[in-house]
């Protein structure tokens, strides 16, 4: 196996290992979350002009809605940039704040950014957005650990300018040869 295609294997280990400790440990706990990301408070969503469109139930063309963006004609929680929206501080209109559920789970509508948050794969690390009151990091890395095996050691870095975004990434043990000692100095 090549260097290029063991670094894709130990992504895609790392990748179902997120996936599966988002399904066992965050997803169910989102119904009684105290901070639900959905209501967008501390997080910001990306979503792409069919999500705009479907979820603020809008009947105007694309061209309309950006001129009406920008001249402040609102939606106040949505911004337009780089042929994407950006939506902050009220929730989700696709997030049933009663029900502490999303309407749309499941469905291909659903962002991307919903389904990977807060532990997702990237460029072959594992990202965890400890904004969330559901990551529990020790865990995390137990079960990564467990993914990887033992010739691997999950190495933890906090984001300089954003502490609460934790990298996991998975480094080659080193082995020390039997019987060798260090030199003397």
């Amino acid at each position: 196996m090549s260097n290029r295609d063991s670094r894709r294997s130990l992504a895609s280990e790392l990748a179902a290992a997120a996936d599966a400790y988002q399904v066992a440990d965050v997803i169910p706990h989102c119904s009684v979350c105290a901070r639900p990301c959905c209501c967008l408070d501390a997080l910001v969503l990306e979503l792409e002009w069919k999500q705009i469109k479907t979820f603020w139930k809008l009947g105007e063309s694309r061209n309309a809605f950006d001129k009406r963006l920008a001249t402040g004609g609102g939606p106040e929680e949505i911004r337009a940039g780089n042929g994407l929206y950006y939506v902050h501080s009220k929730p989700c209109p696709a997030y049933d704040l009663s029900g502490h559920a999303c309407t749309i789970y499941g469905q291909d509508i659903k962002p991307a950014g919903c389904s990977d948050f807060p532990v997702y794969e990237d460029m072959g690390s594992v990202t965890a957005d400890l904004r969330c009151e559901a990551v529990n990091l020790d865990a995390l890395v137990a079960r990564l650990a467990r993914a990887v095996g033992p010739e691997f050691r999950i190495v933890q870095s906090a984001d300089a300018e954003f502490p609460f975004l934790v990298t996991l990434a998975a480094k080659k043990t080193v082995k020390k040869a039997p019987g060798r000692r260090p030199p003397r100095a």
